[in-house]
């Protein structure tokens, strides 16, 4: 067991608090956007063995069979598949979309041929992964999530009383959905930030007076005022308004795979996922939007967005369920005094304390006590853990 040193990624749409007091640090007045857990070269956990500290990823690489297992590094190579975060949101994050495999295989090789540098910011694949994601909420977390029903967001639309978003509207009623939804979001995005600019702020002022008389959409409207107050006169606004408006609960989970539209726009949750940088975004951002590429990327299907909730496990163990195998994540809800395995296998884990205090002791009596935002690597192969509360513990590790 190897206590993780982890560190703190301070973009600037991070909470100045809540990490800090999940901590139990003092806050920087900085803001502190998501810390790191995993072997993620950009920002690599520390651990240290008696020599010092050392980024998990050269430890990984010295001996890939044994920090990671015979069937891990089969079937993902010679480096920890996932990236355990904690993400602390105080205002949107950019409206965004992730590559599948054969995607980002082939836009890597493509940029790699074109001699397009890594740090370039017209650069759309930082690697050759693909990048789902799991967000589990430690407290009220809110995001967009896939499309809406067009004809949903037509009546969303024309409820506003702007002139300016009647052509879409009509388009999201006139055409099939899926057709409807590429060519609004075409439009969106091909359309002169300046030129649009006078119907985002007449769409926002009219979301804020409709949040502010309550109804069934009041929330959204309301999310939807809120980033125009941060991305005023963005495209992007109008683009997240074709967007589910999701709300989870502490607990709760939202599962993100290749190609779904999303964002992020408040809230402090667990955050898993594939051990990948590829982004291709949509708006609210002042980065590089590759509008080709993006239509190319996004999947445009309608539906309810799928709030997962944990499925109870052998053991005590709360698991939730996704269709990838690069990670699981699952958590132990223990009772002070009351005791749970955490099997370690063949395959490496994380584990993280989110409340509480959590003892863990192998079968040599060997012990690590982790206190709120904590965190352990365990490499595969390691004795199994008994763990003790009163604690909530997260486990990150692969699904084999």
């Amino acid at each position: 067991m190897d206590r993780l040193a982890n560190p703190v990624r301070p973009y600037a749409w991070g909470s100045t608090t809540a990490i800090p007091e999940l901590l139990g640090t003092e806050p920087t007045g900085e803001p502190q956007a998501e810390l790191w857990m995993g072997a993620h070269p950009g920002a690599p956990s520390l651990v240290d063995r008696g020599a010092g500290p050392t980024p998990l990823h050269a430890v990984i690489a010295a001996d890939p069979a044994g920090e990671l297992g015979a069937r891990a590094v089969e079937s993902f190579g010679p480096r920890l598949p996932f990236l355990l975060k904690l993400l602390a949101a105080d205002a949107p994050l950019s409206l965004q979309v992730h590559p599948d495999l054969e995607q980002a295989r082939a836009g890597w090789e493509a940029e790699e041929a074109a001699g397009v540098p890594l740090d370039a910011p017209h650069r759309n694949y930082k690697d050759a992964n693909h990048k789902p994601e799991l967000i589990c909420a430690l407290t009220p977390f809110e995001g967009l999530c896939g499309f809406r029903p067009a004809a949903d967001t037509a009546d969303l639309l024309d409820s506003l009383g702007v002139d300016g978003l009647k052509p879409y509207a009509d388009l999201l009623r006139a055409t099939p959905e899926a057709d409807a939804l590429r060519e609004v979001l075409t439009a969106l995005l091909g359309t002169d930030r300046e030129a649009l600019a006078p119907v985002v702020g007449e769409t926002a002022a009219a979301a804020e007076r409709l949040a502010a008389e309550g109804g069934p959409h009041a929330r959204a409207l309301a999310a939807y005022a809120g980033i125009a107050h941060h991305h005023p006169g963005d495209p992007g606004v109008l683009a997240a308004m074709l967007l589910n408006h999701v709300v989870l609960q502490p607990g709760e989970a939202l599962y993100l795979g290749a190609g779904i539209p999303h964002a992020y726009l408040g809230g402090l949750g667990v955050e898993l996922m594939a051990n990948s940088d590829n982004v291709l975004r949509c708006g609210l951002t002042p980065k590089h939007v590759d509008v080709p590429e993006l239509l190319r990327v996004v999947i445009f299907d309608s539906g309810d967005p799928g709030v997962l909730r944990p499925e109870a496990g052998p053991d005590g163990e709360e698991v939730y369920e996704t269709p990838v195998d690069e990670f699981r994540l699952s958590r132990y809800v223990l009772a002070p005094g009351a005791e749970g395995p955490s099997p370690s296998g063949d395959r490496p884990q994380i584990l993280l304390c989110t409340e509480g205090t959590a003892t863990l002791t192998d079968d040599t009596g060997a012990s690590l006590t982790l206190r709120r935002g904590e965190s352990a690597f365990v490499p595969a192969g390691a004795p199994a853990i008994r763990l003790t509360g009163p604690a909530t513990v997260f486990r990150a590790t692969v699904r084999l």
